[in-house]
């Protein structure tokens, strides 16, 4: 990697990977509350899981104007109101009294949540070229493993140990507490994150000039290939449907995985929420180093399908372990294989909508892909939900996640188009 991308790495990424730990973090956090917060507030595992997933409609909804909003006015203050919004939706699930509550403050978190996620992938665009996108991606998911390496065991703790503390329940402490980090994040990225490659004081007028440069480039390469730099044409677009749908696949997995994981662990005879936390903490470290070798080697061979392939059918394979076996140790392993799967392909995918796609058409057919895709973060929990009232495991439901994760596959085999072509500019990287 090109020194000044490593600068550039060194200034943004921790910012960036600091908010997404905390976003995913308040996002699924609930997967630990509903250990304690189900009976507490009467919730079925049905009701549970339509109340973690209807997060994804009001993110749905939202998406796309949000998205286009940070490209008017810039990622600092876009990026910097989203924290505060959701961090304040977040604490509020405390004060939920019953079901009914419960959705509604979760539809008001994917509202407050919406942009962040498509934003940071438009603002990579920005800063890094295409052969750089997969690794600049996957050190940006880090977010997720490693909230689920230090959500889990922080989440348990706070369970266990602030239970009827103050008169308030453990689940109404971990809302609270886990939403505090979430005004020093807003005053970080305000203080510390530049919009674009001119405006970073810490980059010399040369160095401003490479990064630059080595984007308009390609940008022009994508001109010369038809990439469209409006809206509507990003609509148009077939790519970006199909990515949709790979990204739909994709998000039933991941979701499915992070939403029911407690639950799952807990059918393994752990019961103690600490220890539930500490086990969780074994899937997500083995899918962050996965995630960054999957990444790597899709950015030095140029070859993005056939890694996304493969990472689907793993994660397949990991989540058909866990519904076949009751074997705790393979169990724990099915589980690993699934999140190492799941996480490696949103790696890869990720850097295909930018390699098809210019200017406002970028910040409109990344946000859309992520709207639509999200909406698999609906089915998957309410389904599973569903399946495991109705059985009483939420390993069964698994079945769903393993059907979406081979569909993805199926998918990006049959459009080739989903392979992104060479661009000029690697020669300035």
């Amino acid at each position: 990697m090109h020194p000044v991308y490593r600068k550039i790495c060194w200034r943004l990424l921790p910012i960036l990977v600091g908010c997404f730990l905390v976003n995913y973090l308040d996002r699924i956090n609930v997967s630990f509350a509903a250990l304690t917060m189900s009976a507490d507030l009467g919730l079925s595992d049905a009701a549970y899981g339509f109340g973690a997933g209807v997060f994804f409609l009001g993110y749905f909804l939202f998406e796309v104007p949000s998205n286009l909003a940070l490209y008017k006015v810039g990622p600092r203050l876009w990026f910097a109101r989203i924290v505060l919004s959701w961090g304040a939706v977040s604490a509020a699930t405390a004060l939920v009294r019953d079901p009914w509550h419960f959705y509604l403050v979760r539809f008001l978190l994917g509202v407050a949540e919406a942009g962040f996620f498509p934003g940071v992938m438009l603002y990579i665009t920005w800063w890094f070229p295409v052969d750089l996108r997969a690794r600049i991606v996957g050190l940006f998911l880090l977010g997720v493993p490693v909230a689920g390496i230090l959500g889990g065991p922080v989440s348990g703790w706070i369970l266990e140990s602030f239970a009827e503390f103050g008169g308030l329940h453990g689940w109404q402490w971990l809302f609270l507490l886990e939403s505090a980090p979430c005004l020093l994040l807003t005053i970080w990225v305000w203080q510390c994150l530049p919009d674009r490659p001119r405006d970073a004081s810490w980059l010399s007028g040369s160095e401003k000039v490479l990064v630059e440069s080595t984007i308009s480039l390609e940008e022009e390469s994508r001109g010369r290939l038809g990439a469209p730099d409006t809206i509507r044409g990003a609509f148009r677009r077939p790519v970006v449907w199909k990515l949709c749908a790979t990204y739909f696949c994709s998000a039933m997995g991941l979701y499915g995985l992070s939403f029911w994981m407690p639950q799952i662990i807990r059918e393994f005879g752990v019961k103690t929420p600490i220890d539930i936390g500490l086990y969780s903490m074994i899937p997500w470290a083995v899918a962050a180093v996965v995630m960054l070798m999957v990444g790597a080697s899709s950015d030095r061979t140029g070859e993005r399908r056939w890694h996304a392939i493969v990472s689907s059918l793993v994660a397949a394979v990991g989540f058909s372990i866990c519904l076949v076996t009751r074997n705790p140790v393979l169990d724990m392993a099915g589980i690993s294989i699934a999140a190492a799967g799941v996480m490696s392909i949103d790696a890869v995918q990720w850097a295909m909508p930018a390699a098809a796609l210019n200017a406002s058409a970028a910040a409109a057919g990344v946000a859309l892909i992520n709207s639509f895709g999200n909406l698999g973060g609906f089915f998957s929990p309410t389904l599973i939900g569903f399946i495991s009232q109705r059985t009483g495991s939420p390993e069964l439901g698994q079945s769903v996640t393993i059907a979406a994760m081979v569909l993805a596959a199926c998918i990006i085999f049959v459009c080739r188009s989903l392979q992104p072509p060479r661009l000029r500019g690697k020669e300035l990287a």
